[in-house]
C-alpha cells in the first residue's frame, strides 16, 4: 500500500487543538516550543487556550495550524511505522508538507507563514473582497460565470476542493453578482464564506510580492520526498522550484481536486490527514473511491495508526 500524507489548510482550527499530544508526547510539546520561541510569543496557548476569535486571525491561524500538524507528525514519526510516498497541503498546508520533506526547517516555516497570514491580511482592506463556495457548477461553467461578474473588477476560481465544490474569490461586490449569475443560470447553491480576506486571486499580489522577499532570506534543503504542489497539481523534488512555487501559489487557484486525482494515477492507495481537523479526508472521500483515507490528530488517531501501520 503506498500512502500520502496531506496536510489540512486553514479553515480546520479549533481551540485545544494539539494539547493531548503535547500533554502525552515530549516530541510534539517540543516543537509547541520551538514555535513559541521562532514566533517569540506564545502561540501554544493560543492552540490550547486561545479562543476561536483568536485562532481566527489569519496570521495566527496560520502558524497555528502548521505547529499543530508538525506536532502530530513529529508523533506519527515516533510512535508508528507509517511511511509516505509523497506529500501534498491545502494551501498553507503546503509548508506542513514542505517541512515533513526536509526542504524547509520548522523555525523557519512557522515565522513564513506567520508573515504570509499578516500580508495576505494586509493586501486587502476588510471587507473589499471575499471569498464564496460554488457547488454543483462545471468549472468551464463557473468560469464563464466569473467573466461575466468581473465587470473591471476581480473574481475567479480559488479552490478546486472537489468535484461540485469550487471556492471563488475576488472583490466583494464581484462575487456577489456572480452568485446572482449563478443562480440565474439555475445554479442555487452558492454562499459567502465567513472568511477575512479573498485568498488565492489576483487581489493577493501585493501578499506574493512581500512573501518573495522572506521566502529568498530562508534555506531551502534537498526534499526526501516529492511535495504536490498547490499551483500546478504536479509532484516536485526540484529545491529550486520551492520558492516560486509558494509564491505563485499565494494568487493562483489551489488544486486540491486535481492534486487528489494525480496522486491516485500515480498509485497512492491510502492518504492520511495529519493535523487538526478532517476536511481533507471528506474531499479525498469525494474525489476518488478507491482509496483508504484517515485521519491522526491525537491519541485515538496515533492508536489507530499504530495498529495499520
Amino acid at each position: 500500500m503506498s500512502t500520502a500524507f496531506i496536510f489540512p489548510g486553514q479553515g480546520s482550527q479549533y481551540p485545544g487543538m494539539g494539547k493531548e499530544l503535547a500533554d502525552a508526547f515530549p516530541a510534539a510539546r517540543q516543537i509547541f516550543e520551538e514555535a513559541d520561541d521562532a514566533l517569540g510569543l506564545k502561540l501554544s496557548a493560543i492552540c490550547f487556550g486561545g479562543s476561536e476569535e483568536e485562532l481566527k486571525l489569519t496570521a495566527n491561524t496560520q502558524p497555528a495550524i502548521l505547529t499543530t500538524s508538525i506536532a502530530v507528525l513529529k508523533v506519527v514519526e515516533q510512535e508508528t511505522g507509517l511511511k509516505a510516498a509523497c506529500l501534498a497541503g491545502h494551501s498553507l498546508g503546503e509548508y506542513s508538507a514542505l517541512v515533513c520533506s526536509g526542504a524547509l526547517a520548522f523555525a523557519d516555516a512557522v515565522r513564513t507563514v506567520r508573515a504570509r497570514g499578516t500580508f495576505m491580511q494586509e493586501a486587502v482592506p476588510v471587507g473589499t473582497g471575499t471569498m464564496a463556495a460554488m457547488l454543483s457548477i462545471e468549472q468551464d461553467v463557473l468560469e464563464d460565470i466569473c467573466r461575466e461578474a468581473a465587470q473591471g473588477e476581480v473574481v475567479s476560481p480559488a479552490n478546486f476542493n472537489s468535484p461540485g465544490q469550487i471556492v471563488i474569490a475576488g472583490h466583494t461586490s464581484a462575487v456577489n453578482r456572480a452568485i446572482e449569475i449563478a443562480k440565474a443560470r439555475g445554479f442555487r447553491k452558492a454562499m459567502l464564506l465567513p472568511v477575512s480576506a479573498p485568498f488565492h486571486c489576483a487581489l493577493m499580489q501585493p501578499a506574493a510580492d512581500r512573501l518573495a522577499g522572506v521566502l529568498d532570506s530562508i534555506t531551502v534543503s534537498d526534499m526526501k520526498l516529492p511535495v504536490i504542489a498547490n499551483a500546478t497539481a504536479t509532484a516536485n523534488a526540484d529545491t529550486t522550484q520551492v520558492r516560486p512555487l509558494l509564491v505563485t501559489q499565494v494568487c493562483a487557484p489551489v488544486r486540491w481536486e486535481q492534486s487528489v486525482v494525480a496522486m491516485a494515477a500515480a498509485g497512492i492507495t491510502s492518504f492520511v490527514e495529519i493535523g487538526p481537523g478532517k476536511v481533507l479526508g471528506g474531499l479525498v472521500k469525494r474525489i476518488t473511491k478507491d482509496v483508504s483515507i484517515s485521519n491522526i490528530e491525537d491519541i485515538a488517531g496515533i492508536k489507530a495508526a499504530e495498529g495499520r501501520a
